[in-house]
């Protein structure tokens, strides 16, 4: 059975054979909720991509003290995913699938045709959502770096830095269902190339917002030849590019522990 994943600032410098001390939040989880005692294996992640994998040796009063055996880095290739706002909780099923998947940061879009709004004390507490999200998604699919959530950004905004992605070598992909060019057929010098995916919203993105896009230098792409919800299609997406770049069949996601054999 797979080790169970807990947050600890400490796993980014730990050592093998060093003692980290889990308390707080996390601690409690693990002691009280999930019950977890002397002897169980977990690993402890930074957040970053740091991982320290171990066993604790104590357990009591809501918190943790792991021995840890070895320590690794995940190190696969980062994808930004920019969710536009969906109604009936699509947006937040999209984040949580693509972060288990596979994305590294998550953008906020308030696209032309969003129904969701954003606006006042709902937009920080809607993000803040979308932060526990990630936490949860990442804790599950048991990787060791959280994606950033960005503040939300207008399409003139998104346009910009799709601008200055393009400027600095990433790659990136709007996905929209009138195209031709399929997502799969893209061809990578560089299967480590930093990857934009933007997303509509149920109404899809308009030809305005593509033109602006385009003119950024995105490129239109589709995924494939059925229209997929607001809340598939950037997870269809990061699996497809995990899939067509090589992610999934190379060994090269999580580096080589330094010791312990246990990854």
């Amino acid at each position: 059975m797979s080790a169970p994943v807990f947050l600890s600032p400490e796993a980014a410098d730990a050592r093998v054979g060093d003692v980290v001390d889990v308390a707080g939040d996390e601690g409690r989880h693990a002691v009280t909720v999930q019950r977890r005692g002397v002897g169980d294996l977990v690993d402890l992640i930074d957040g970053a991509g740091a991982r320290a994998t171990g066993e604790i040796v104590e357990a009591r009063d809501g918190r943790m003290r792991v021995r840890v055996d070895a320590v690794s880095r995940d190190s696969e290739p980062e994808v930004v995913l920019v969710q536009a706002l969906a109604k009936g909780g699509r947006d937040e099923q999209a984040v949580e699938a693509a972060v288990e998947l596979g994305a590294t940061r998550i953008v906020p879009w308030q696209a032309a045709r969003s129904i969701v709004q954003w606006r006042g004390p709902k937009a920080a507490k809607a993000r803040d959502k979308w932060v526990s999200l990630v936490i949860a998604a990442t804790k599950q699919s048991r990787r060791a770096r959280l994606a950033e959530v960005g503040e939300l950004v207008t399409t003139p905004q998104l346009a910009g830095m799709v601008s200055d992605a393009v400027a600095a070598g990433h790659r990136v992909l709007v996905l929209h269902e009138s195209e031709t060019r399929p997502l799969t057929s893209l061809r990578w010098e560089d299967p480590r190339q930093r990857v934009w995916v933007v997303v509509g919203p149920e109404g899809g993105i308009s030809d305005d917002e593509l033109a602006q896009l385009a003119r950024a230098g995105a490129e239109p792409v589709v995924l494939g030849q059925h229209v997929l919800r607001a809340s598939s299609a950037g997870p269809a997406a990061m699996a497809a590019l995990a899939a067509t770049r090589g992610t999934w069949s190379r060994q090269d996601g999580t580096d080589t522990p330094s010791a312990g054999g246990l990854r």
